[in-house]
């Protein structure tokens, strides 16, 4: 158990039955106590002042009574009405009186009084109260333990002659101090001479009026300290703990205005000694209750004690968040009676956890030397989410800010892993409020976070008033903001997500299902997770006893796809997280016997940033909170991880152990060549992290055809048992192109059973011929022990079999899922309508097609291929590409084809189509055409060897002088240095970078720089409706977007504006929370100039064109350079297929056609050359 958790735990005492407790004070510290008091179980009881009765706090508490009669006292006098309030309390059988933080929080009269009257004061005893509330005594006391202290007068002084032989002994600068109180008041800095005795009547008339009291004393004053402030507890046995320290350098006008916990940039020798120090008053003067020491410390590391507060700090946040102690609670209950020992609070338990960091938001404007602000707060809207604790005061809609009281509306405590971390959450913070009405010093702080001085934590005690360019003050933009530029675009210029063809035919959001009851059972709460599942085996006992399990388990398990493949096969893997997360907890009971769902991995990921401009790692954190019990599953290509080509070896072992943590079980490994070098890399990965080793073998061909000699049973039993030599806890047959009929998987299966009794066996296969159910059916008969199924409305075509069907199928069999037949009929109901929010990227596949069992596409590659085909105006000639397919398998040498080999595959069907290019054509050609970098890549053996070798004299052919590749690629590439890429991405992109997004953009770099970007410009659009993420809403119509758990923003669009020639923009209006909104839209269709480029003569060698359509992305060659045969000319990318263009022959480059970043036409000229 933590120390935290063991705290707080502890924390408790019976304080006795039915207790009331009183708060003698207003505003933030009065609601705070009540908050504490009520998870006490304690009666509250509330005070307030005539002119104060509209205050917040006097609603937080059960009871609340005005102090005394309209009139009788000032607004701050009520406060300090001792024998008011004593009156008040006693007449209301109150029992605990808290004095909160200011007025006679340090008054020991009070504290006596209270006393007296048979209540107990949550604070220190009176008589400690006169001794330390005294600053002038605490320094004696303070000298008497040994202590430093800052030279100043031995006592207070009572008039302006001390003062001046005090300034004339020391000389300037100096300080005068209110003896009495805090806060600021009371306080002048004194530079000269000439000021002197101003400064001096000012400090005692504001201790007067602030305290009651006007005594001053005089110190030297420390040019540009630290201010070091030391949280204390002690109980009335002796026993004292520090709580760790706070930094409070930062103020304005000796007022605090940014605090901090722990400090940063101090020693730990001058840390330690202060904790030490601050310990030994403490138990000197027989402290009791909470307090804080506080210190200066000097640019040369000495420390100095000023005073200790015998009271509760406004600040006292920042050590909460940090050591996880509420020091209400334990105020409370040490006035009770409790021993710190009671409380769980003794020092080696007590620890510190990440940075706090605490900022006073108030009615004040920085731009008019902070000048208070008051009138009617007309809009409120505050900050939330992880890690921000509010404390608030009078900040609500409709509350009348008065100039009687201090002008804090809110505390804002931000906590994190980190000192950078917790600051960037308060400037998020502070980006969530909107408070109109008021000015407030929000950009001020927002200024004040962002200074590299604050950044470095070299801030002191006057650094405000140094640094006057915190007053060049910015706003930022919020996250409303930026979505409004997303939806905004939308409407101007239509969704920018490729692929897209029209618009979702569902109009209407869609409802969530609930699940029948079972019989004789309660209804299922599926708005909460299930947490029966097979995944607390593998928690709990490890993958290989979670694999014996799934090997004893009597009927067949069953993966559901439809997270993953199943969308991928059918809708181009455009299905967003939102419409996952929605139908999650539901999934987690309807399937909860599932062996796994398969969410994560393969193109889901490049997909998520490249086109769904989402985290694919967070798709994987949200969903785990959702999906507890299931085992979650992903695809992982062996060596290229979840990319598309080999990486160093590090960036695959630390992606395995970040997804890991994220929530990840149970890996598929594969190779897309059944390269097993490729593969034990990813095997090794996945055991280092933990996670459940899959290996796949990857099935092509047909076993039960005796005159296909290449992959036979004996080479599919070969690499199983070279598998199983590694180590593997399951093997996965991974046929991707639903080539596995019956017949072979009764062969293919049984013959891996016979030989392999204890292995558990995995089956995947799509559907696309028609023959899946069957196929599945076989496979369980012949001892698989799961198989892969998606719901009925994500089944069947290029997806996986159909689960109903399965399920009904097997019900009341030997080979029983565990799974409700009925259950399934709720989820299909789901994805029906999913199905139909997605239509503008359904292929739009009426049936079955039998000819796969010819070309061999892969079922996820089917519909993927489909569209990268629509867009390069190879629609029309789709049966010529799928013929092309068969023949570019062939001249690759008739390869497994999965991605990334099937992306070869396809790229070199689509570039024989677009070049009508024959099989033989490319035989006699391959020396002076130009082909896709995928092609290239795989003839050198970036993806790894093929089964038979590569086919000569093709390779040479095609990769010319390129460098061979013979062994495994990773194992040639030097290992990424993450430390530096981490720190290119910080420089880059201003702002805290994730581990996970340094594993991003090590795989995918550019795609990853291109997701930085569309976030700084629309922010995390992953919260939006899907059919508001495709589509422009109708003008009136309302929708809502909930950017994190109960925080959601009503939009409705309005109106759009006429187009502005002179800027291309569109002005378009929407109401955002019932809030006027504009947004100012580029117009993409207005004043285009048509770019049209010549095409190459074909007769001519010396006109290099384009071999398909695209984008350029790069040119390597400008006008005068000479190039030889073989010299890349340029590179073209369409969708995410890349070409490099080289040049057929040599020759001096003469015109250059083309720029990077336009998009052509296949045959448009890009170089011309004047043949040497």
């Amino acid at each position: 158990m933590s120390s935290f958790e063991h705290i707080r735990l502890q924390a408790s005492v019976d304080l006795g039955g039915p207790v009331k407790l009183l708060v003698a004070n207003r505003g933030e510290i009065a609601t705070r106590v009540f908050r504490t008091a009520h998870e006490l179980a304690l009666h509250t009881v509330a005070v307030f002042a005539y002119e104060d009765r509209l205050s917040m706090h006097r609603y937080k508490a059960d009871e609340a009574f005005q102090i005394s009669e309209q009139g009788k006292y000032t607004p701050v006098g009520a406060y300090l009405a001792q024998d008011e309030i004593i009156k008040i309390a006693q007449k209301r059988g109150v029992k605990f009186i808290h004095p909160g933080y200011g007025f006679l929080s340090e008054n020991a009269e009070f504290a006596r009084k209270v006393e007296e009257n048979g209540m107990y004061f949550v604070g220190p005893s009176y008589d400690v109260i006169e001794k330390l509330g005294d600053k002038t005594a605490a320094r004696k006391i303070a000298m008497e333990c040994n202590v430093p202290v800052v030279p100043g007068t031995p006592g207070p002084v009572n008039t302006f002659a001390e003062v001046r032989d005090f300034a004339k002994e020391y000389g300037f600068p100096i300080i005068i101090k209110a003896a009495m109180g805090g806060g600021g008041r009371g306080m002048r800095v004194v530079r000269d001479d000439a000021s002197l005795e101003d400064s001096f009547k000012r400090a005692q008339s504001e201790a007067l009026s602030a305290f009651g009291d006007g005594t001053v004393f005089v110190e030297r004053f420390l040019d540009k300290p630290k201010h070091i402030e030391v949280q204390l507890l002690a109980d009335s046995y002796g026993n004292v703990v520090h709580l760790f320290e706070r930094d409070c350098s930062v103020q304005r006008r000796h007022q605090k205005v940014v605090e901090m916990a722990p400090a940063r940039d101090l020693g730990v020798q001058v840390r330690d000694a202060i904790l030490a120090d601050a310990i030994k008053i403490a138990k000197h003067v027989n402290y009791r209750n909470a307090g804080t020491a506080e210190f200066l410390v000097d640019q040369a590391g000495r420390h100095y004690f000023i005073e200790i507060n015998p009271r509760i700090q406004v600040e006292h946040t920042v050590t909460e968040e940090i050591t996880g102690i509420d020091i209400v609670a334990a105020q409370i209950q040490i006035a009770a009676g409790a021993s710190l020992a009671q409380l769980g609070l003794e020092q080696g338990n007590i620890k510190t956890r990440g940075y706090a960091i605490q900022v006073r938001i108030t009615t004040e404007d920085p731009a008019q030397n902070f000048q208070p602000d008051t009138g009617k707060i007309e809009v409120y809207r505050s900050a939330g989410g992880n890690g921000v604790r509010l404390d608030g005061a009078s900040g609500f809609a409709g509350s009348i800010i008065t100039p009687h009281y201090d002008s804090l509306l809110v505390k804002v405590t931000c906590t994190g892993s980190t000192f950078e971390v917790a600051r960037r959450k308060v400037i998020r913070a502070l980006v969530e409020f909107r408070i109109r009405g008021v000015k407030t010093n929000i950009p001020f702080i927002q200024r004040l976070l962002t200074h590299e001085s604050f950044i470095d934590g070299k801030c002191w005690t006057t650094f405000i008033d140094d640094t006057p360019e915190l007053f060049n003050l910015v706003h930022s933009q919020n996250r409303a903001q930026k979505l409004l530029s997303y939806l905004g675009d939308i409407v101007v210029n239509g969704s920018s997500i490729k692929g897209q063809s029209g618009e979702p035919s569902l109009k209407t959001p869609i409802h969530i299902p609930a699940l029948p009851t079972p019989p004789n059972q309660q209804p299922i709460d599926t708005t909460v997770p299930c947490e029966k599942g097979w995944r607390h085996i593998l928690l709990e006992e490890g993958p290989e006893a979670f694999a014996r399990a799934v090997r004893q388990y009597p009927g067949v398990l069953v993966m559901d796809t439809t997270w993953r493949d199943a969308h991928q096969s059918l809708l181009a893997t455009r299905v967003r997280t939102i419409d996952i997360a929605n139908i999650a907890t539901v999934t987690s009971h309807a399937l909860n016997n599932a062996y796994s769902l398969e969410c994560w991995g393969g193109a889901t990921f490049d997909v998520a940033l490249r086109f769904l401009y989402e985290d694919p790692w967070d798709r994987l954190i949200q969903l785990r909170k959702l999906v507890p019990n299931i085992p979650f599953q992903m695809l992982l290509r062996g060596a290229n991880a979840v990319g598309y080509t080999s990486y160093p070896d590090n960036v695959v072992y630390e992606f395995c152990k970040k997804a890991v943590k994220c929530g990840m079980d149970i890996f598929r490994i594969f190779d897309s060549l059944n390269y097993i070098e490729n593969m034990k890399l990813g095997i090794d990965a996945v055991r280092q992290a933990g996670g459940v080793v899959e290996a796949a073998i990857c099935y092509t061909g047909d076993v039960a055809d005796r005159s296909r000699t290449k992959y036979t049973l004996e080479y599919y039993l070969d690499l199983v048992q070279q598998l199983v030599d590694c180590g593997i806890h399951i093997l996965a047959i991974k046929d991707m192109a639903g080539l596995l009929k019956p017949s072979a998987a009764k062969i293919l299966i049984g013959g891996i059973r016979e030989r392999f009794p204890d292995l558990p066996i995995h089956v995947h296969t799509h559907d696309t011929a028609g023959t899946g159910v069957a196929s599945m059916l076989a496979a369980a008969e012949a001892g698989a022990d799961v198989i892969d199924l998606a719901i009925d409305s994500m089944s069947g075509l290029t997806s996986q079999p159909s689960l109903g069907a399965v399920v009904a199928a097997l019900e009341k069999t030997p080979f029983g899922t565990g799974i409700r037949f009925e259950n399934i009929e709720a989820l299909n109901t789901y994805w029906e309508n999913v199905r139909r929010l997605y239509s503008c990227f359904d292929p739009g596949l009426k049936s079955g097609d039998s000819s796969v069992y010819m070309h061999e596409m892969p079922g996820g590659q089917y519909t993927n291929l489909l569209f990268q085909a629509t867009s390069l105006g190879l629609g029309s000639q789709w049966n010529e590409v799928k013929k092309a397919y068969i023949e570019a398998n062939k001249l690759c040498g008739d390869i497994v084809k999965v991605t990334p080999s099937s992306k070869v595959v396809g790229d070199f069907a689509q570039f024989m189509v677009t070049n009508q290019l024959s099989y033989q054509d490319v035989l006699d050609k391959a020396n002076e055409l130009s082909f896709p970098t995928s092609v290239v890549e795989f003839f050198q053996g970036y993806l790894g060897q093929p089964y038979g070798g590569f086919p000569e004299p093709l390779r040479s052919d095609i990769i010319k002088n390129r460098v061979r590749i013979d062994q495994r690629p990773g194992a040639s590439l030097e290992p990424l240095d993450f430390e530096e890429l981490r720190k290119q991405l910080v420089e880059k992109y201003g702002r805290r970078i994730k581990d996970t997004d340094v594993i991003s953009a090590a795989l995918y770099p550019k795609v990853f720089e291109e997701y930085q970007e569309r976030v700084e410009q629309f922010g995390d659009v992953s919260f939006i409706p899907t059919r508001f993420f495709l589509s422009k809403p109708h003008i009136g119509e309302e929708f809502s977007v909930e950017i994190e758990t109960g925080k959601t923003i009503y939009f409705k669009l309005t109106a759009v504006g006429h187009l502005n020639t002179a800027t291309g923009k569109r002005d378009v209006f929407f109401e955002v929370n019932g809030e006027p909104r504009v947004v100012g839209i580029d117009d993409h269709t207005a004043a285009i100039e048509q770019t049209v480029h010549p095409k190459v003569d074909p007769k001519n060698p010396e006109e290099i064109g384009a071999p398909m359509a695209g984008v350029v992305v790069e040119m390597k060659v400008q006008p005068g350079a000479h190039v030889n045969a073989g010299d890349p000319i340029c590179i073209l990318s369409a969708m995410k297929m890349e070409t490099i263009v080289s040049s057929p022959i040599s020759g001096k480059v003469d015109k250059v056609a083309v720029a990077a970043g336009e998009s052509i036409s296949s045959q448009d000229l890009i170089v011309k050359l004047i043949k040497v």
